[in-house]
Parts: C-alpha cells; structure tokens; sequence
C-alpha cells in the first residue's frame, strides 16, 4: 500500500528540516524534540516515520544522493561531447553542494562518519553510481586529449578539491556557482582562461580557506 500523500510530505518535511538541522548544528548536537520543534510535529510523532534518528541520517544521504543521481544519469543520457558533459557535471554537482537548501549533500560528506555501520550499504551503492557516471566521462576525457596527464586518482582528487568549496562557499559573495564551475572546468583541464579586457577589474578569489583532509 502506497503512502498517503499528506504523509509522505510530512516525510519529506521532516527529511528536509532534519537535513538542515544536522548541517547547521551538526547530528549528534541535533535532538530528536530539535527536529520535532522544526516540523511542528509533537515530540515522539516523528516514529511514525522513522524508528530512530539514525533512520533519518540515513534517509536524509539518500535523498541527497537520488536527487544527484537523477540529475547527472539525465546528463550521461545526452549526446553531448565529453567537454560538455563534464562542463554540465560540474554545475550540477556544485548547485547540488551549494545551493539554496542543498543541505543533503554536505550531511552524507561531514557527517558520514556518524552513520551506523547497517545504514552504509545503500549511501555507498548509491555513490557509487554517482562516481560511475564521472568516471565515464574522465575516462572519455582522457582518450580525447582533453584531460592532460592522468593518474589513477583523478576522480578522488577532483571530489577532494569539489566538495571543500563547501567549508569556505558563501552565498552572495564575490563567486557565483556558475563562475566556479567555468573555473573548475579550466583547473581539472588546463585550458586559459579568457583574456579579460584592458582595464577591467580582477574577480575576487576567496581568501583564508585552510588545508584539510576530506572525510
């Protein structure tokens, strides 16, 4: 039996505010009445849902992760040259890490550690169909030409580098997300970036993001 649809938007209200919730706050400062208190719902009500907020951990990486993979699998469909295609992954992955109420995304990399070790099957199948649809395209990339000097940890690399603008991104700052993707594209490629013209003001790069290990 299929859910109501009154029930399945308070799922997925309560999916949403835990997601933000636990990116905010973080998961294990977040407590079942603060998720509670975010969705209206009475304290306890939430189980009707879910058994235990590992549950929502989890459902909330998901979510994320079907959201993405609908969006680049449609990209991988397309007759698009491996330039395009990679020029069109890296804005969907970045609108998916930075965008207005994107907090799925950032929950499954900053929190993946918090993720009971039962719940972990169905996030890593799901990344790794993500990591699929990339690693065609790299690989695509690479028998063109257009991708320089190879290694065996280029998907790696380019993930550490992608999801760290994360720690440092502010909306409304000097960068937007298509100007990062434009120069992400001529970083993980090499190609010149346009010649800007005489006079014209330099664009403001972030300044004081510190090194640090991805999860």
């Amino acid at each position: 039996m299929s859910a109501r649809p009154d029930d399945a938007g308070r799922r997925g209200q309560l999916v949403r505010e835990s997601a933000r919730l636990f990116r905010e706050k973080g998961y294990e400062a977040t407590s079942v009445r603060d998720i509670a208190a975010a969705t209206g719902l009475q304290s306890g009500s939430w189980v009707y849902h879910f058994k235990t907020k590992q549950d929502i951990l989890a459902a909330v990486m998901e979510e994320g992760l079907q959201q993405a993979l609908e969006r680049i699998e449609a990209i991988g469909r397309e007759r698009l040259s491996p330039r395009e295609q990679f020029r069109a992954l890296l804005r969907t992955h970045l609108d998916t890490l930075l965008g207005p109420g994107q907090d799925f995304i950032p929950v499954l990399l900053y929190e993946w550690r918090s993720l009971a070790p039962a719940g972990r099957p169905r996030i890593v199948e799901l990344q790794r169909r993500y990591e699929a649809v990339w690693d065609g395209v790299i690989t695509r990339l690479q028998r063109s030409g257009d991708w320089l000097q190879p290694t065996r940890v280029d998907r790696l690399l380019m993930f550490g580098a992608l999801n760290w603008i994360a720690h440092w991104y502010r909306p409304g700052g000097p960068l937007d997300v298509g100007q990062l993707a434009e120069d992400a594209e001529r970083f993980f490629l090499r190609t010149p970036a346009p010649r800007a013209p005489k006079g014209a003001a330099r664009r403001a790069r972030p300044t004081g993001a510190r090194a640090r290990t991805g999860p």
